[in-house]
């Protein structure tokens, strides 16, 4: 694969080393082209000096990966790194199992982290929890050809723009105009954070425990409830509507001509399109009548996870510093889509000739998204078994989409069974001050 060369040569800073490598594992989430790029970036790391080796550890999903670290933790065989995804930020700051990255090395300059990648994983001062890895944000792809095709010249950028290509689309045949998965992430987070709406209250929770989920009396609960209108005029579809069952899959099959999807979809959906379409891709589109305010950075960081020697610690911090180079940020970037995270990377892209590749065409969007105004109900999420609650939200959401239900009744059982669940986060850290 040509990312492996890449990767490699990005890594020819080998210097001579001890006898005996200090050997860490580093555990993460990812499957398909993100984990092959994963995998890229160990080998080069461990072909590019002699004193540590990275073993680097699928564990097939974040949820997975989160529920197997704290196990490990708790019996002594915690792996050195680990990476957890941002649902998990609040839980692993109160879980005493992690180390702060900035505390470990205090020399780097954090602040050359992009506003945006940084927030959702930074404490109350601005100190850096864990070192943000595979970022991306929410963006919008269209399928230009199909558009043109049905007369559409102009890529739509608001959601009054995309209905009304959605119906052109539909009258000219076009069987999925517009496709999404209705999840929690994309419907209500980073719609939420751009239109500078509150999920729950005390700023997300970042301003205290004892916060209440308020999504279901903001103007995100009528956008959930456009979707369900939408979709029953044959405008939207959803993963089970689509031929190929998935949202990305049906999209990149051409089956579906627009579609919200992460940052780290663009690879796939640039492969897929080969010759035969072109990709355009660009910001999360807004309503008309609000300003446009920041995305969340998704994806995950890496941890340090604590009950290991300075031997051990050491390795973790040069992976780290390995990951950090522009370089290997590049090379991410290239084999994935994932959007870079500091702020010389795209310096470093500019000089180096190829910023209108299409390989790098998620970097400077993606970062003007994340780094547009920011609100204090913008920063990201700062609450308790967020996990779970994504799972309620879904749950809740697809009865409406259903039909078991409407949309309003789902936004509310989805409100009070986050809230019970924010009250026994709440009862378990009683006491406690949020980092």
């Amino acid at each position: 694969m040509k990312f492996i060369n890449l990767a490699v040569a990005a890594a020819v800073t080998a210097g001579a080393g001890a006898a005996h490598a200090t050997d860490i594992e580093f555990w993460y989430g990812n499957t398909g082209n993100v984990e092959v790029a994963i995998q890229d970036q160990c080998e080069a790391f461990n072909a590019a000096q002699s004193e540590h080796k990275v073993t680097c550890v699928g564990q097939g999903s974040y949820e997975v990966g989160m529920q197997k670290a704290i196990a490990a933790y708790r019996s002594g065989n915690a792996p050195v790194l680990i990476q957890f995804f941002d649902a998990g930020t609040l839980d692993l700051m109160l879980s005493d199992a992690v180390v702060p990255v900035q505390e470990i090395l205090p020399e780097v300059d954090w602040d050359n982290y992009i506003a945006g990648a940084r927030a959702y994983y930074e404490t109350s001062d601005g100190r850096l929890f864990s070192q943000p890895y595979n970022s991306s944000t929410l963006l919008f792809y269209t399928n230009k050809t199909q558009l043109e095709e049905a007369g559409i010249t102009q890529t739509p950028q608001t959601w009054e723009e995309i209905i009304a290509a959605a119906r052109t689309l539909k009258d000219a045949g076009h069987a999925c105009p517009f496709v999404t998965d209705g999840d929690t992430w994309r419907v209500l987070e980073q719609f939420s954070a751009r239109h500078g709406l509150p999920i729950a209250s005390n700023h997300n929770g970042y301003d205290g425990l004892d916060a209440e989920y308020l999504f279901n009396t903001t103007f995100a609960a009528e956008h959930l409830a456009n979707l369900v209108e939408w979709r029953e005029e044959g405008l939207v579809k959803l993963n089970a509507d689509t031929q190929a069952g998935n949202y990305t899959a049906a999209f990149n099959a051409g089956e579906c001509a627009m579609m919200e999807g992460s940052s780290g979809s663009y690879a796939a959906s640039s492969e897929a399109f080969g010759d035969e379409y072109e990709l355009t891709v660009g910001m999360a589109p807004m309503y008309e009548a609000y300003e446009r305010h920041n995305t969340l950075v998704g994806g995950a960081s890496i941890y340090v996870m604590k009950g290991h020697g300075e031997a051990e610690v050491e390795a973790a911090k040069a992976f780290l510093d390995f990951l950090r180079q522009p370089e290997q940020q590049m090379f991410f970037t290239a084999a994935t889509g994932y959007v870079p995270v500091t702020n010389d990377v795209l310096g470093a892209i500019e000089a180096s000739g190829e910023a209108d590749a299409p390989k790098y065409a998620t970097a400077a969007i993606g970062i003007e998204s994340m780094n547009q105004p920011r609100t204090d109900d913008s920063r990201g999420i700062r609450l308790g078994f967020y996990v779970q609650f994504r799972e309620v939200f879904m749950e809740e959401t697809q009865k409406a989409f259903n039909g078991e239900q409407t949309m309003q009744v789902a936004l509310d059982n989805a409100k009070s069974r986050g809230d019970e669940l924010l009250r026994r986060f709440e009862q378990t850290y009683q006491g406690v001050t949020l980092p």
